[in-house]
């Protein structure tokens, strides 16, 4: 007999996983619906979510919201090449596999760049942003992650934002995994552009990136990409003189995104989503050490978004049999992209509450049970 499986309310499993993630049968619903690109109705509704996504980090008035059709490293690629001169320096604050792509992407784009690498469990340190600052007066930006998808951990935006501004450099954001959720205020916490996406924290689907643009760098950015279609200022143009894009629109993840934004709205916005997956992450945390799993990383460290676990000791345990025991209960999880460390990763976001984590970690139990792993309680960082 197959084990029970938990699914969602159309049938398919939860997808534990930094993205794409499990959404709402609303945002399914908004795909529905077949849209002309340069109809009046559809550039309305994408003028809308423009207008909104600014907003989620108050950032209405001094930032702009600039689409870019693709994943969220279509943004990021969009954003570095975009805002970086051909003789502007980058430095390019590294720990994990996100902020080595951005330096894969400079790489490609000859833009000159250094990198300040720590380990994958430890965040940026401010103190030595500081000193490269001032070691190099080239350096024209900044390159951060918010949350490091590749460990889980959250990095000291505020602190690095406040010693680049003091510094007098441009602060580049990659915030894919941490926008919608994580506490960020641009009144407050100085970027000149930030790159996110449709299908993370807003829990819409894979298929646009977007970069919040300081309105006056961005007018100066004409002419720095180095790609026609990933040129945030010729997009921006286009879509102000005509409403349009330069090129196809994904319309139905853009009409996704209006629900999932209106869902976003509903729950409370950055504060309501962000108290749901920090729910979530505590639940997690507390199972799985329960259960014997131990996290990668301290509390204090923990942003709430995916949690990295050490792949346990005992011989028993192999992780391909222990992913596809649970997808057969319904739950996918991700493996480990750790250097330091074995490890897989589980998410705490998406259209997942208290009562899916909790069926989660049954889930688990059982299929420790099954595969004959005795793991003794792990104790809490």
């Amino acid at each position: 007999m197959p084990p029970p499986r938990a699914l969602t309310e159309t049938g398919d499993p939860f997808l534990l996983t930094p993205g794409p993630l499990t959404t709402s049968r609303g945002v399914k619903a908004a795909m529905l619906h077949d849209w002309g690109s340069r109809d009046p109705g559809f550039i309305a509704l994408n003028r809308a979510v423009l207008a909104a996504l600014p907003a989620v980090v108050h950032a209405g008035t001094s930032h702009l919201a600039v689409p870019m059709q693709g994943s969220g490293t279509f943004a990021v690629e969009a954003m570095l090449t975009s805002f970086i001169p051909r003789a502007g320096k980058a430095l390019l604050l590294v720990n994990g596999a996100y902020g080595e792509r951005a330096r894969r992407i400079l790489e490609i784009a000859g833009r000159a760049h250094l990198v300040l690498a720590t380990a994958e469990d430890t965040p940026p340190d401010a103190g030595a942003l500081a000193a490269a600052l001032a070691a190099d007066p080239a350096i024209t930006h900044v390159f951060a992650v918010h949350c490091e998808t590749t460990s889980g951990i959250l990095n000291p935006l505020a602190e690095l934002a406040a010693v680049t501004a003091a510094a007098g450099r441009a602060l580049l954001v990659d915030a894919m995994s941490a926008f919608g959720a994580l506490p960020l205020d641009a009144r407050t916490t100085r970027f000149q552009a930030l790159a996110a996406s449709s299908n993370k924290c807003l829990e819409g689907v894979p298929g646009l990136g977007f970069v919040l643009c300081e309105r006056a760098a961005l007018a100066a950015a004409a002419g720095n990409a180095t790609t026609l279609s990933l040129d945030l200022a010729d997009q921006a143009r286009a879509l102000e003189a005509t409403g349009q894009y330069r090129f196809t629109p994904p319309t139905h993840v853009i009409a996704a995104l209006h629900q999932a934004l209106a869902e976003f709205a509903a729950e409370g916005g950055q504060e309501g989503r962000g108290a749901r997956y920090r729910a979530n992450c505590a639940r997690l945390i507390e199972g799985m050490g329960a259960l014997g799993f131990r996290p990668l990383l301290p509390a204090a460290l923990q942003a709430p978004i995916i949690v990295t676990f050490h792949m346990p000791a005992d011989p028993a345990f192999e992780f391909p049999r222990f992913y596809e025991a649970l997808a057969a209960r319904g739950f996918l999880i991700y493996p480990g992209k750790l250097t330091v460390a074995p490890s897989f990763r589980i998410g705490c976001i998406g259209r997942v509450g208290l009562a899916e984590m909790d069926a989660f970690l049954a889930a688990a139990a059982a299929v420790l049970g099954e595969l004959g792993v005795r793991l003794a309680p792990a104790r809490a960082a």
